[in-house]
């Protein structure tokens, strides 16, 4: 129940987000402002909120920090609507206002499941349920194009999709404030028992951020997952643009696509994040998704000659995509909290929203500038095609991270603790090279953490 509701809010809180842009012609006849506009504006503020949802989670506690964003949230949908089916149409400084109160809310959504997971999941359940709720937004940014594309088609159309989306997102906000609650009455994994038994009051966000850095191991999954959210948000930004690269221009079977990018983005987590789950194998798990999304990435690109224009290649490139760079996110989350440990989850995952959005914001107006640009590949033979500049970038962003992740040596200092005190240790790879390299590195740290162990 906590993972769904989690998972709602954060699916509610991207199809807000992209609710403008599901039909740009008719919003900006609406109100004579392009929603691109209000998408920058919702980016910016989630930013800013990232660096304040750590402290506040710690000083209330997880329970009311999420309650009190699904009431935000709820009240910015309502600015954004009016009273739905009564106040008509409401002004663009409405939806302005509206539009701030859903980016201060969506962090709270974003940077709390890896901290959900451990309050409430076991060792071999973690990645699965974090998988879910971090990309659960995927579905709703396909729900707004999927929706918003039918019905915000005419002034009267925005105001009853505007009102949809406020009736659901209050019924979501209410049950969470009267069912969502805390963590269980026992906890479900000795690394949280052992959490839960250290009285020792947990530093601010920013204390939390300068010690991260300097912890060893924490900068692989770092990249990596800016790596993905960078690729996977680009993608989804020029969705268009890419499917006219393989000859699909029909807007409705665009939108079916970008739907299915994202559909598939959640299924490759749940799938991705249930073996690693089972076996430990981050490290393995993620070089062979980086070099997948590497391999699935060059046919977005390719546009005449022997290769482009071919829909079906387009597709099943789109869709692996998403499979293979979508759970990439969940797993390093789940990694850098492992090698962490017992740092706060949520300092973890804020610090890496943080730079993850940031450069995606920066990659964007790079990706829209290269993809105009064309690059002949195998000049002169049967295969001879021109890839765009937009995907040659990704391509690069995901080798480089690929480079440095195989560089990950760090022990799995959560699962140890766990593996020690169930007795089990038989948990995978990864694992059982961290025990073996415990007698060079980390030992002396682990110990001080743990005077059991």
């Amino acid at each position: 129940m906590q993972l769904g509701y989690l998972s709602l809010l954060a699916l509610l809180s991207d199809w807000i987000c992209f609710s403008d842009a599901a039909a740009p012609v008719p919003f900006e006849a609406a109100y004579g402002h392009d929603p691109a506009v209000l998408i920058d504006l919702f980016l910016a503020t989630n930013v800013m909120s990232c660096f304040f949802v750590t402290d506040a989670v710690q000083k209330y506690g997880l329970a009311k920090t999420i309650k009190g964003a699904g009431c935000l949230m709820a009240g910015g949908c309502f600015m954004k609507s009016g009273i739905p089916f009564v106040t008509g149409f409401v002004p663009y400084e409405w939806l302005v206002a509206g539009t701030i109160m859903v980016g201060i809310a969506q962090p709270y959504f974003q940077c709390t499941p890896p901290l959900l997971s451990a309050k409430w999941f076991g060792k071999s359940e973690r990645a699965t349920a974090t998988a879910i709720a971090l990309n659960a937004n995927q579905i709703g940014i396909a729900t707004a194009f999927l929706v918003g594309g039918s019905m915000a088609t005419s002034t009267h159309g925005i105001e009853n999709y505007f009102a949809l989306i406020t009736i659901l997102t209050t019924v979501v906000a209410a049950g969470c404030a009267f069912q969502f609650e805390e963590k269980p009455a026992t906890p479900p994994s000795s690394s949280e028992l052992q959490k839960m038994s250290n009285k020792e009051e947990d530093p601010t966000f920013f204390e939390s951020a300068k010690k991260l850095f300097k912890t060893k191991g924490f900068g692989q999954p770092l990249v990596a997952f800016i790596a993905s959210i960078s690729i996977t948000n680009v993608v989804g930004a020029f969705i268009a643009e890419v499917m006219e690269r393989g000859g699909i221009t029909n807007q409705l079977h665009v939108d079916l696509a970008g739907a299915g990018f994202e559909l598939s983005i959640l299924l490759g987590g749940i799938l991705v994040g249930g073996y690693v789950d089972r076996t430990k194998e981050y490290k393995r798990t993620t070089l062979i998704t980086l070099a997948l999304t590497t391999f699935c990435l060059i046919p977005l690109g390719l546009t005449e000659h022997a290769i482009g224009q071919e829909p079906v290649l387009l597709l099943i490139a789109l869709f692996g995509l998403g499979i293979s760079a979508g759970p990439i996110q969940p797993v390093n989350a789940e990694l850098a909290v492992e090698v962490s440990y017992p740092c706060d989850e949520t300092a973890v995952e804020s610090t890496q929203q943080i730079f993850g959005n940031l450069v995606s914001a920066l990659l964007v107006p790079l990706a829209a500038f290269a993809m105009k640009r064309d690059f002949e590949l195998f000049p002169k033979m049967a295969l001879e095609s021109d890839i765009r500049g937009d995907v040659i970038i990704l391509c690069a962003i995901a080798a480089v991270t690929g480079a440095i992740y195989s560089t990950f040596g760090t022990p799995l200092k959560r699962s140890l603790l766990d593996c020690e005190s169930d007795g089990n240790c038989e948990t995978g790879l990864d694992l059982m090279v961290s025990v073996r390299r415990l007698e060079f590195v980390g030992l002396e740290e682990l110990l001080n953490s743990n005077s059991d162990i």
